[in-house]
C-alpha cells in the first residue's frame, strides 16, 4: 500500500478519534492515570482466578453440593397480595407516566422525566433491586398487568390462539427483542418522544404476542425483560417464586443459593445469557478508539487502497453499519468462545455427555459475570443521570410545577471520582468472576462425579474466566473518542 494511503488513513482516524496517552475510565470520557499498569491489574485478576481455581479443586467434596437449605412461607396471604396489587398498579402507571411526559413534555432529553425514568430507574435501579429481591417483575410487570386485565374482554389474550411451540422456538424471540433493544440503546438516538413511540411499539408486541400463545407462555418465554430480570433474581436472597404445586411463595436463602441445583431449560437461554455479557462489553467497546481506528485506518484503506480524505463523507453511512454488525458478531464471538471452553473441558474430562447438555449445565454460572460486566460499566450513571428523576418527578411535563417540593433537589449532575470508580469497577469484575469459577467448579463436581474429571473440565472454563476478566478491564480503560462521527 502506497504511503499516501496510509497517510491519508492515519489523517481520516485522527479527525475522527484523540488518543490520550493514559487510560480513561471511558464512562466519563476524561482521562485518568491508572496508579499502576494496566497490565499488574490484568495478572492480579489472573492470579486471583487461579488461586479460587485451585482451591476449588482442593477443597471442594461431594458433601459441599447439597443446595444450602432455604426458608420459604406463602405468598397468597392478605399482606402479600396488597404489597403486590399495590406494586402492579404503580408500575403501570409508571409506564404510562413514562409514555405521557415522553410525548407530552420538554423536547430536551436533559429536562424530560421519561429519559431517567426509564433507562436508570427501570433498566438499571430496577435491575440491581432484582439482585437483592428478586421474582417481583414477574409478578407486577406493568404489560402483563394490562394484558391480563384487558383479558376480560379479549379472553384469547389469556389463553392464547396457539400452544407456545417451546421445543423448537424456545426463548428466541427475547433473544432478538433483546438485540432490538440494545441496538435502541446504542444506535437509536432515543429521544422523550421516539422513547414513548418505541414503548407503545412494544406493548403492541406484548399484546400481539399474547393474543398468539397466551399471557403465561408470551410473559415466560418471549418478554425479554421478563426473561433478563428473572435470570437476574437467581442471585437474589429474598425472591417471589412460583413452587411445584404453581403456589407463589416468597424464600429467603444464601447469595447465589438460586442458581445451584438449576439448569436452563433451553439452549436459547444459554444464548441470551451469553448476550448479556457480551453486549455490555460491545458497549463499552463500541465507541472506543481501537474499534474506530480500525475502521478508518484499517478496514477503509483495505478495502479502497485509493482512499483519500473525500472518505470522510464517502464512507460515513457505512460506519453506521459497522457499529450496527458489531453487535451480533459480539454476541456470536462471545458464545463461539464458551462453547470452545466447554468442549475443551469435555474432552479433557474424556466425558461422553453431550456438548447442548453440557452447554446448558454450566449456563447459570455466566451470569454472576454478566451482572458484574453490567453493573461495573452503568452503575455510576445512577448517580450522574439517575438522581435527577427527584428533580423531575415534581415537574413531570415541564410545566413549572414543584408537585413534591423537590424541583431544585439533585437537579444538576453529580460526577463522581474516578479513582473510587474505577477500582470498584476492578474489585466487582474480578469478584463476578470468582464466584463464577466456583459456581463452575461445583457444578462440574456434580455433572461427572469425581474431582479428576471435574478439574481438568474446568482448566478451559478458567482460561475463558480469565479471558473475559482482562478483556473487561481492558475495555473499561480504553479511551473513547471525543467527537463522535456518525
Amino acid at each position: 500500500m502506497q504511503r499516501p494511503v496510509r497517510a491519508a488513513g492515519w489523517i481520516i482516524a485522527l479527525c475522527t478519534t484523540l488518543l490520550p496517552g493514559s487510560a480513561a475510565a471511558h464512562t466519563f470520557g476524561q482521562s485518568y492515570v491508572l496508579p499502576i499498569p494496566l497490565a499488574l491489574y490484568g495478572w492480579s485478576a489472573a492470579a486471583a482466578l487461579l488461586i479460587s481455581f485451585i482451591a476449588a479443586s482442593w477443597f471442594l467434596r461431594d458433601r459441599h453440593l447439597a443446595v444450602p437449605p432455604e426458608i420459604s412461607w406463602p405468598a397468597d396471604h392478605f399482606a402479600s397480595r396488597t404489597l403486590l396489587l399495590v406494586l402492579q398498579l404503580a408500575a403501570l402507571g409508571m409506564l404510562c407516566l413514562t409514555i405521557a411526559s415522553g410525548w407530552f413534555g420538554p423536547a430536551n432529553r436533559n429536562h424530560n422525566l421519561s429519559m431517567p425514568l426509564f433507562w436508570m430507574v427501570f433498566v438499571l435501579a430496577f435491575a440491581y433491586l432484582n439482585a437483592f429481591v428478586g421474582g417481583l417483575y414477574e409478578r407486577v410487570n406493568p404489560w402483563r398487568t394490562l394484558v391480563l386485565a384487558l383479558g376480560w374482554l379479549v379472553r384469547p389474550l389469556r389463553r392464547g390462539l396457539f400452544a407456545y411451540p417451546f421445543r423448537w422456538l424456545g426463548y428466541w424471540p427475547a433473544v432478538l427483542l433483546y438485540l432490538m433493544f440494545i441496538w435502541v440503546e446504542l444506535f437509536g438516538h432515543t429521544k422523550p418522544a421516539s422513547l414513548a413511540l418505541w414503548l407503545l411499539g412494544y406493548t403492541g408486541v406484548n399484546l400481539f404476542g399474547s393474543l398468539l400463545f397466551g399471557a403465561r407462555a408470551w410473559f415466560r418465554y418471549g418478554e425479554f425483560f421478563g426473561v433478563f430480570l428473572r435470570v437476574v433474581s437467581l442471585i437474589a436472597p429474598v425472591a417471589l417464586e412460583r413452587s411445584v404445586n404453581d403456589r407463589w411463595q416468597w424464600r429467603l436463602r444464601w447469595q447465589f443459593a438460586g442458581l445451584l441445583g438449576r439448569t436452563p431449560d433451553h439452549g436459547s437461554l444459554v444464548f441470551f445469557i451469553v448476550c448479556m455479557l457480551a453486549t455490555t462489553a460491545y458497549d463499552g467497546f463500541h465507541e472506543t478508539v481501537p474499534w474506530l481506528r480500525f475502521f478508518w485506518s484499517t478496514f477503509i484503506p483495505w478495502w479502497d487502497p485509493d482512499i483519500g480524505l473525500r472518505a470522510l463523507i464517502l464512507y460515513r453511512p457505512w460506519m453506521e453499519y459497522y457499529m450496527w454488525l458489531g453487535l451480533p458478531l459480539a454476541c456470536l464471538f462471545y458464545y463461539a468462545l464458551y462453547v470452545l471452553a466447554v468442549w475443551l473441558g469435555r474432552t479433557l474430562a474424556r466425558s461422553d455427555i453431550e456438548l447442548g447438555t453440557l452447554l446448558r449445565s454450566f449456563g447459570y454460572t455466566l451470569v454472576p459475570i454478566a451482572l458484574v460486566y453490567h453493573a461495573s460499566h452503568y452503575y455510576t450513571l445512577l448517580q450522574t443521570d439517575g438522581i435527577r428523576v427527584i428533580a423531575l418527578l415534581s415537574d413531570p411535563f415541564g410545566r413549572g410545577w414543584d408537585l413534591f417540593g423537590t424541583r431544585e433537589t439533585f437537579r444538576y449532575t453529580v460526577i463522581p471520582q474516578m479513582d473510587v470508580t474505577w477500582h470498584s469497577q476492578v474489585a466487582l469484575i474480578i469478584l463476578g468472576h470468582l464466584i463464577g469459577v466456583l459456581l463452575a467448579h461445583r457444578e462440574a463436581l456434580r455433572i461427572f462425579g469425581n474431582r479428576r474429571q471435574a478439574s481438568l473440565s474446568q482448566i478451559p472454563m478458567l482460561g475463558l474466566m480469565v479471558l473475559y476478566t482482562v478483556a473487561g478491564l481492558w475495555i473499561l480503560a480504553l479511551p473513547i473518542q471525543t467527537a463522535r462521527f456518525l
